[in-house]
Parts: structure tokens; C-alpha cells; sequence
């Protein structure tokens, strides 16, 4: 039977820039240590939140390098290696599998996107093809493309595919995949505001945008579920929501980033595309970081 490779919260950590557009490896230790020293259960580098579209190869891979050398084994680090071009994620997933990562998270394909059919054939391709357990991500907003619970059914049955970071908020979609599948196939939720009802059916944890301000506090909503004690996480799921909400004023990471400055967290500029928010919204976010006594 497969196990976890985590359970719990585990951060969807951010890249964090020098002013002149470079990756600030000293910034990213001192955020790798904040997340260990707060409980934080795992490290998902070069993901969404972590500006992975923007990395240029070798940043990738010595983002991932980095990362694996400062953490030294003490919580899993699991590399986002997806790509829409099929090909190109078995190379970096091979790459960062060298490196010595516990897991590697697949994106669907975005843009080209892909049909169901398309779907199986492009993540086995990828998991024949690695010696690493692959999570899922399924985030239609994002990629215009979504796993449906008779695929990922399909998709389980592969040796090295261990679950899905499911990011489609659809709770009934998931509760099907999680039926189809059984227990042998593990969901976290994607969404910060979905943590306690995700993991009431039966998820694992959490992949987190919150965790990179509040680590500890996502690592507990999570842990409280774990220990089957929903009325707990559900009590504090609910007392963050305002924050968790907050994080996706504007698109991520974009008030995530801006928020961690504020809080004196190493986070730096954003890459273009993406910028920083209007005043209006950064006076909003202030206002919302008060209120959590986060500032």
C-alpha cells in the first residue's frame, strides 16, 4: 500500500526576488527555517505561489537544489515539476528526483490543456518514467483543465501516483474521486478555506498559500483534523477565514508576497506579469493583517 508523503500543512512557499529580479537564496533560507521552526509539515518549491511559470531552468533546479540542502531531510520537500509540455516535466521531474526530493507535484496541462484521455496518457507517461511519488494538481482556474473522479480512478492505479492537490473547490467532485479511489489514493486541499472539510472526508493535509504568513496555524487546523478532532479545526478553519480569503484578493501570490513584506518576512518583488496590488487593496490586506495582530 502507498503511504502519505505528508500529512498535515505543507507550504506552497514563495520565490523570494532581490530588487533586481534575482532569486534571494539567503531570503530563502531564512523562510525555510521560519516554516521548520513554526511545524510546518512539508515544503512545495516552484509552485504556483512560488512563481514557478517565471524560473528559467537553471533557477528551477537550483531553487529545488537549495531548498533540499538547507531542509537536510528534517520535513519531506516535494518539487513542482509540471509542464504542459509532456517531455519537458519527465526532464525536470528527473532532474529534481537527482536532487533528492520525496515528491514531485504534476500539474495538469495548461493552455494546450488536454481531454481525459489525454490526461492518463500524459501522467503515466511522466510516472513511467520516475522513480518519485507524484501528487497531482488539479487547478482548472488556472489551467482551463480538470481531472474528473473517473480519471483520477484510472490514474490511481499507477504504482507512483500517490494523490492530488485539488484546488477545484468542488467538494462533491471530490468526495466522488475519494469513493472511486479509496484509501490508497490522497487528497489535500488546494484551497486554505477547504482544509477541515477536505480532510473530514478523508484528505491528508493541506498544501498551503496561508502557511507561508501563519504556518503554525495552518499546521494545526490540519493536525486537529488528524487527530479527528473536526469540531477543533473547523474552530479555527473559521477563525482564519478572513485571512485565507484575504490571500486571494488578487491573484496569487500576489497579496501572499505583499503581506509577508509587510510582516518583515524576506518575501521581495514579484516577477511580471505579475505586479504589486493597488493601494486600495493593500490598505484592505493592512487593514485584515491588524486585525490577526500579524502587523
Amino acid at each position: 500500500m502507498k503511504q502519505p508523503i505528508f500529512t498535515g500543512a505543507g507550504v506552497a512557499i514563495v520565490t523570494p526576488f532581490t530588487q533586481d529580479g534575482k532569486v534571494d537564496y539567503p531570503a530563502l533560507k531564512k523562510l525555510l527555517e521560519f516554516q521548520v521552526e513554526n511545524s510546518t509539515d512539508a515544503i512545495i518549491i516552484c509552485g504556483t505561489t512560488g512563481e514557478g511559470s517565471t524560473l528559467s531552468h537553471e533557477e528551477h533546479i537550483e531553487a529545488i537544489r537549495y531548498t533540499v540542502e538547507v531542509i537536510d531531510k528534517r520535513i519531506p520537500v516535494i518539487a513542482s515539476t509540471g509542464s504542459n509540455d509532456t517531455a519537458y516535466a519527465v526532464e525536470l521531474s528527473n532532474e529534481a528526483e537527482k536532487i533528492g526530493v520525496e515528491g514531485l507535484l504534476q500539474i495538469t496541462p495548461y493552455y494546450n490543456k488536454a481531454s481525459q484521455e489525454g490526461l492518463i496518457k500524459h501522467f503515466n507517461y511522466i510516472a513511467d518514467r520516475v522513480s518519485t511519488p507524484i501528487i497531482l494538481y488539479n487547478v482548472p482556474s488556472r489551467t482551463g483543465c480538470c481531472i474528473k473522479p473517473e480519471t483520477y480512478l484510472e490514474l490511481s492505479k499507477h504504482e507512483r501516483i500517490y494523490g492530488a492537490k485539488e484546488a477545484t473547490g468542488d467538494l462533491s467532485a471530490i468526495a466522488k474521486t475519494m469513493s472511486l479511489c479509496g484509501s490508497d489514493f490522497y487528497i489535500y486541499s488546494g484551497n486554505d478555506d477547504q482544509i477541515t472539510a477536505i480532510m473530514s472526508l478523508g484528505g491528508k493535509g493541506v498544501i498551503s498559500v496561508l502557511s507561508n504568513i501563519m504556518p503554525l496555524q495552518a499546521h494545526n487546523i490540519a493536525k486537529a483534523a488528524l487527530d479527528g478532532d473536526f469540531k477543533k479545526s473547523a474552530e479555527l478553519q473559521l477563525k482564519y477565514l478572513e485571512l485565507c480569503t484575504a490571500m486571494f484578493m488578487d491573484v496569487n501570490p500576489i497579496p501572499v508576497k505583499v503581506a509577508m513584506n509587510m510582516m518583515g518576512l524576506p518575501a521581495g518583488p514579484l516577477r511580471l506579469p505579475l505586479c504589486e496590488m493597488n493601494e486600495a487593496n493593500t490598505q484592505k490586506l493592512r487593514a485584515v493583517l491588524k486585525k490577526y495582530e500579524l502587523i
